[in-house]
């Protein structure tokens, strides 16, 4: 068989993925303030976009149509007008609300008088510079500065000595008795108990501070901390032949102490959530306004339009006419997102309504298909506009992720929410009695009754888990 080359005409189609397509993807996932971000990096890599402050009335700008000039008898001049005709930007976001648009206005904060910037910054204490302080002030010689410097440097988040003094002693040429010595000294530093080896340490560090020195007290610390933590009570008991009063009584003092003296001092911050969109209640029905705080308005700059309308040729234009469709294209993906967004919140309130008229309890199940279906969307589109995405509710802010969860079946063939019954499981745990609690079985023996679902008791354990609910016996108090 001779083997010779042949050419074949194939006609196919496949989906590519151009770089504007990516971007707009890439928008409808992004968080608030990734999105305030994106923007403004935008702003300052384009040139023809421009934000639109409130008090700008420039007019719309137009490109001189010129009989002579080449543009106004092409295809590239044709694309230009009608884009300075369909380009108002300004209210991309406005548009989307269930109210009637209200003219709006920048507010700027007055800037305070008297005080310097600086003046009105501070920032936190950390352990180490706390601990720092107090070394500084304490009469220290040059090596056991250094001793206690070092012990410092390996303290961890909660205030515990992770290194050994092997170490520190190897690190600041010191012996390791003075090591010893001045780990005695920072263990008695605000906060007390700081750098200790173990959380037994620190609480019998504590204990000694405060003038405890009751011997079954320093014996429950030193060796039977498992034992109060899985709340073994009577063996205690019977050990020290105590009553479960006086455990109690031990327990309080115990439970008064910080096992971790160093979290007060964390850097870390709380993050809080400006939500996407609001959900109010006008009448009988619920109005949805998104959030417009933060995000500017856009629109193509006038000076490089009227610059490119003059320019015929060259490299300059080409540019120029580059950043424009890449301009418009951002303009219209931000336009595509919040109109996706609406329509999103929409169904899910129309899906949802129970939830937003009486709260968790009444949350249906819903999954993606449920609202793709219904704006005549693809799942992946809803998925991706409902990452990262908040909404104030009458009920609290949620992310729309919350609000799709799956089902229990009933007794009478309808379906709850997964979510509905985790609000009744940790509401009937928050009314228990503390000296009685509620078994898993029980749970789930109330919600056959209240409910009427079927629910097994490895369910009910999952769903109190997931809400960071401990088990029955280490809810129950000492009687």
């Amino acid at each position: 068989m001779a083997l010779e080359l042949r050419q074949q005409l194939k006609l196919s189609q496949q989906l590519v993925m151009t770089p504007q397509l990516q971007q707009a993807i890439k928008l409808l996932q992004l968080s608030r303030l990734e999105l305030m971000e994106t923007v403004q990096q935008e702003l300052l890599e384009n040139p023809l976009l421009e934000e639109v402050l409130v008090e700008d009335e420039r007019p719309a700008p137009t490109i001189a149509e010129d009989s002579h000039s080449p543009d106004a008898t092409t295809d590239e001049g044709a694309m230009q007008r009608e884009l300075l005709k369909t380009a108002e930007w300004d209210d991309y976001i406005g548009d989307f609300a269930s109210t009637s648009r209200q003219a709006t206005v920048r507010e700027y904060e007055a800037p305070e008088e008297g005080f310097s910037f600086e003046a009105r910054l501070t920032s936190k204490t950390s352990l180490e510079g706390h601990l720092s302080w107090q070394i500084n002030l304490s009469e220290f010689t040059q090596q056991e500065r250094a001793v206690a410097d070092a012990i410092v440097g390996n303290l961890d988040h909660m205030g515990y000595f992770r290194s050994s003094l092997e170490e520190i002693a190897q690190e600041t040429g010191a012996d390791e008795p003075l090591v010893e010595s001045v780990l005695y000294r920072l263990q008695r530093f605000d906060p007390v108990g700081v750098a200790a080896r173990s959380p037994q340490e620190c609480l019998l560090v504590q204990l000694e501070v405060y003038g405890y020195t009751d011997p079954i007290l320093l014996e429950i610390v030193r060796e039977h901390l498992e034992d109060l933590e899985k709340k073994r009570y009577k063996p205690l008991a019977k050990k020290f032949k105590l009553s479960l009063e006086d455990i109690k009584q031990y327990l309080d003092i115990i439970q008064s102490l910080d096992p971790m003296p160093g979290s007060h001092f964390s850097s870390s911050e709380p993050v809080y959530v400006n939500p996407d969109a609001f959900v109010y209640k006008y009448g009988d029905d619920f109005v949805i306004v998104l959030n417009e705080d933060g995000l500017p308005k856009l629109q193509l700059s006038p000076y490089y339009m009227e610059d490119m309308s003059r320019s015929s040729t060259g490299s300059d234009k080409d540019y120029l006419q580059d950043k424009m469709r890449s301009a418009q294209w951002l303009m219209k993906s931000l336009y595509q997102r919040q109109r996706t967004l609406f329509k999103v919140l929409e169904s899910i309130v129309k899906f949802q309504r129970g939830f937003f008229e009486h709260g968790v309890t009444k949350l249906k199940p819903l999954i993606l298909k449920d609202v793709a279906d219904d704006i005549g969307m693809h799942e992946s589109t809803v998925s991706r506009i409902t990452t990262s995405k908040y909404v104030a509710t009458p009920h609290g802010i949620y992310e729309l992720k919350f609000f799709f969860n799956s089902s229990l079946e009933l007794d009478d063939g309808t379906s709850v929410g997964s979510e509905s019954v985790k609000a009744l499981i940790k509401q009937l745990i928050a009314t228990e009695d503390s000296k009685k609690t509620i078994s898993d079985e029980q749970i789930a023996e109330i919600l056959k009754q209240k409910l009427q679902v079927n629910i097994a008791r490895r369910t009910v354990a999952k769903y109190r888990m997931a809400m960071g609910i401990e088990s029955s016996s280490k809810r129950k108090e000492i009687l």
